[in-house]
Formats: structure tokens, sequence, C-alpha cells
């Protein structure tokens, strides 16, 4: 659910932005702003990178510093898609011969700054934390990831991309800013390397936290919503039809901070079996999400196997396919899984031998448990009315459309 720590994270990340948008309001007539540059509801001042935020930059779009010299950071996050996946696979191909599949869908990196460390809040909540699961502890850790997976750049360890590296173009660059023998420790080349690109995703906000929606454009009362967008921005934020907002907060925080569209929770809904991923053939195998396979350090927190950090909504429209394993092709189909997930479960779900729905089948029986069952639009039974009904889903799909960023009004 959305809490009142969110707008505080980013305020603490951002108080001077924010301290700035609230004075425009002031002169504004008090209309409501969000950060974008030189002008709220605008388009970013282009970023001047100091030098190791443009080696970053090189760093990230540089496929020579994989394996199989095909596959870079931009090659799973692409600009236009918003840093997301943009081959409309449902998890990315990698590895030594750039052929290996990976595990989960590839997730947007804009606003991923605003992300907060891992932590349990006081009442045991779980928040935060870089990747779906939360394991990378900064966005210099969770660059490291994709250097060294196997299934993704496939490097077999930091000497590799020291290398590499030191192969590079901007070879010369980097031994300017980072040392002149740098290359001569591959440990410490892999971290530079890494917090240059850290640098980039802070410094360039046109690229990372450009804050350009019609939405943004909207909330500076610059822009009205059409009428099917109003009505999908009020079944949005319903606590009895899409209670979306519960965990993707719309509304601008009291200190003028935007709405992220994420609480920064975990939840579990029981996402269908992806059966185009090569790891599921394995009937032994589940992704756990929270508590494995890839993240280990809190297994023994088993109600939250099967959780997922709960994404931002921005930009939704440009990064299908949707969720952690990317079942589903479009939000139309994503969405009616939300309202539909319980009142017709044979829509999303196979059928055993002798005929039952296999509800939760991408769960083992003893953490089926953990699937949110409780909250709208989960809460009903098959026979129920679902939420929302196909035109109601459509207006939401219209909201959603609005939090695009490079809104031209």
């Amino acid at each position: 659910m959305a809490r009142g720590w969110t707008s505080g994270w980013i305020r603490a990340l951002g108080a001077s932005r924010w301290f700035f948008f609230a004075m425009l309001a002031s002169c504004t007539g008090g209309a409501k702003v969000s950060s974008g540059g030189a002008d709220a509801g605008g388009v970013p001042e282009p970023a001047t990178l100091s030098a190791a935020a443009a080696l970053g930059e090189e760093i990230f779009h540089d496929r020579s510093l994989s394996a199989s010299g095909t596959l870079s950071c931009s090659s799973c996050h692409v600009p236009d898609h918003a840093l997301a996946g943009g081959d409309g696979l449902a998890v990315p191909l990698g590895g030594a011969d750039g052929t290996r599949q990976g595990l989960r869908n590839a997730p947007s990196l804009r606003y991923v700054l605003y992300t907060p460390s891992f932590h349990f809040e006081s009442d045991g909540t779980p928040v935060g934390g870089f990747d779906r699961d939360g394991r990378a502890v900064s966005l210099r850790d969770q660059a490291r990831g994709p250097f060294l997976a196997d299934f993704e750049m496939a490097n077999a360890d930091a000497a590799a991309v020291s290398r590499r590296l030191a192969a590079a173009g901007y070879a010369d660059e980097f031994r300017a800013q980072f040392g002149e023998h740098i290359f001569e420790d591959p440990a410490a080349a892999l971290d530079r390397a890494l917090f240059a690109v850290q640098q980039y995703e802070i410094e360039d906000r046109q690229e990372f936290e450009p804050f350009t929606s019609k939405y943004d454009y909207f909330l500076a009362g610059k822009v009205t919503l059409s009428e099917s967008e109003a009505r999908g921005l009020s079944l949005f934020n319903d606590p009895n039809k899409g209670n979306c907002a519960a965990c993707h907060p719309s509304a601008v925080g009291a200190d003028g901070s935007p709405p992220m569209f994420t609480d920064f929770t975990y939840d579990n809904l029981g996402v269908p079996r992806n059966a185009s991923i090569a790891a599921n053939a394995d009937p032994g195998y589940y992704d756990l999400g929270a508590c494995g396979p890839l993240r280990t350090d809190i297994a023994e927190h088993t109600e939250l196997c099967g959780a997922f950090k709960v994404p931002t909504l921005r930009n939704i429209a440009l990064t299908a396919p949707y969720f952690h394993n990317g079942q589903f092709a479009t939000l139309e189909r994503a969405l009616e899984f939300y309202v539909r997930r319980d009142t017709h479960p044979e829509e999303f779900y196979p059928r055993g031998e002798g005929g039952q729905v296999r509800k939760f089948d991408d769960l083992p029986p003893a953490y089926q448990v953990n699937v949110n069952r409780t909250e709208a639009p989960y809460n009903r039974l098959p026979g129920d009315v679902p939420a929302l009904d196909a035109a109601e889903i459509a207006d939401v799909i219209s909201f959603l459309d609005t939090l695009t960023d490079g809104f031209q009004p």
C-alpha cells in the first residue's frame, strides 16, 4: 500500500528541486508542478555530464564489453522504450554467444534513482532495493550484475571486463579519469566502470528522469485530460474499482514531489507461469522473487516467496511485455488479469488432468498462501462481477498512456 515515507525519500534525494518547483507554483497561481528542468512539465535542460558520467554513457552503450560482443546495457534498456526491453521478448537473450535466455523481463531504468535502499519497515513491510527482487543495494551494485551474469554480458570475472575496457575506444579517457595504471587492478577498473555508469544514470536527467508526460503537464495545470483519461484516473484511484493507487500512488506529495507511481513495496500476484522461458521447462524450478533464486539473503522470509517489487507505471505503455516473467504482451491483457484473475481464473491458468484450474501455477503449493487475495480487485470469487469491465479497462489504459514521457502540449 502507499506509504507516507515515499515522498520523504524523494524529498531527501532532491529537496532543492522540489523547492524550486514549489516556488514556481507560487508564481503560477498555486498550480501543482513537477520536476522537469527549467520549466515544470517541460523538457529538462540538456545535461552537462561530468567526465565520469560521460564515460558511463559510453560504457552503457558499449557492446564490446560483453563476451558475445553483441550486448550492452542499452540492449536490454532501450532509450526508445523508457530504458526497458525493446524486442518484445518475455526475457532478454545474452550469454557468451548472445542466444542464452535470461530469467526475468528487463525492467525500465527510468526514474530508478528514486528507489530507496532495501529495508524492512517497523511493521515488517519490505521496501526498496534495486532489481525486481531488491537484491542490489545501489545503482552501482545493480550495474555489476549484468556484466558478470552468465546469461547476460557473461564476463567470467573482473579481469575480463577490465581487458575489454582497456581495449575500448575511450580507454585513454578512462585512464585520465581513474589513473594511468587503473587496468592493472581489474577489481578497481570494474568498480570505476560501475561508478561511471551510476553517475551517468544520476546526471543525465533528460534520459533517466525527464518528467515530461502528459500527466506531469496536467499536474502543472498546463493541460487537461480527455474524458476517457479522466475517467481512467478516477478508476485508477478508486479503492473499490481499480485500486491501482494503493501500490502506484498518483498524487503529488505534500512537499510538491511528483508521484513515482510505485510505493516500492513488494506484492505477490500469482502471475501465471510463462512456458516461453526455458528455465520453466524444469517443473521443479520456480522464480520466487524476493526469496530466490537470484536473491538469497532473505530466504528465511518465506512469506515473501513469490513477491516482486512493485514497478513504476511511468512509461508503462512503452515497456511491454508485462510482469517479472513477461507473461502478458499487452496492457489490456495485463489489466484483464488484475480484475479477472479470481472471477475467471480459467482464462489465465492451465487445467490439470482432472480438468480443474491450476491457479497460481508458478508457485509451489506451500507458497500459494502468499498471493494477494485481500485487496481489491483481488478480493473476489468465481462468479463475482470483475472490478472493471471492458470499457473501464479501456479508460484506465487511456490514463496510463498519459504517463509516457515526451508529451508535446
